[in-house]
């Protein structure tokens, strides 16, 4: 099993967006990217830690490849929008992929480059080595599905 890190604003539709994709063994909704040990949500939602709001996606490359989840990515939310998706302003609510290995940075990269035509203005998505994720409190973790607003 490998694992990949993604920051796409608020983490409840991110988190069920890639846990839909065949050869995702879990998802889970966290922070990281920051400064601060041990951040909170409210800590997070100051603005005040450098954490982004991210999911941690572990998957199986045999059944599903790390550029796969990377295009997912680009559809899910709006990259060109500096600390913002959608209502949600702030630095934990950028666009950001976090990755674990030169093979996925160069996979990241790549794929960035590929998406840049997609989008008429430009792209501002972070590209960083990931750093310690700190899994968010246990009411985030499948907030949607819980909710009742997972839709198949």
């Amino acid at each position: 099993m490998e694992k990949a890190m993604f920051a796409a604003g608020c983490f409840w539709q991110v988190e069920e967006e890639f846990r839909r994709i065949p050869g995702v063994i879990d998802v889970s909704s966290g922070y990281s990217g920051g400064h601060t040990p041990e951040p909170t949500y409210g800590d997070v939602c100051s603005g005040a830690t450098g954490h982004a709001e991210v999911v941690e996606v572990e998957f199986d490359p045999e059944q599903v490849a790390y550029g796969t989840l990377v295009e997912r990515f680009w559809e899910i939310h709006d990259p060109t929008t500096p600390n913002r998706q959608g209502p949600d302003v702030g630095t934990q609510y950028r666009s950001a992929i976090f990755f674990h290995s030169p093979e996925q940075e160069a996979a990241a990269r790549d794929s960035l480059e590929r998406a840049r035509p997609r989008f008429r203005k430009p792209i501002v998505t972070e590209v960083s080595p990931a750093s310690e994720y700190h899994r968010a409190e246990e009411y985030h973790q499948r907030y949607l599905e819980r909710r009742g607003l997972v839709h198949g």
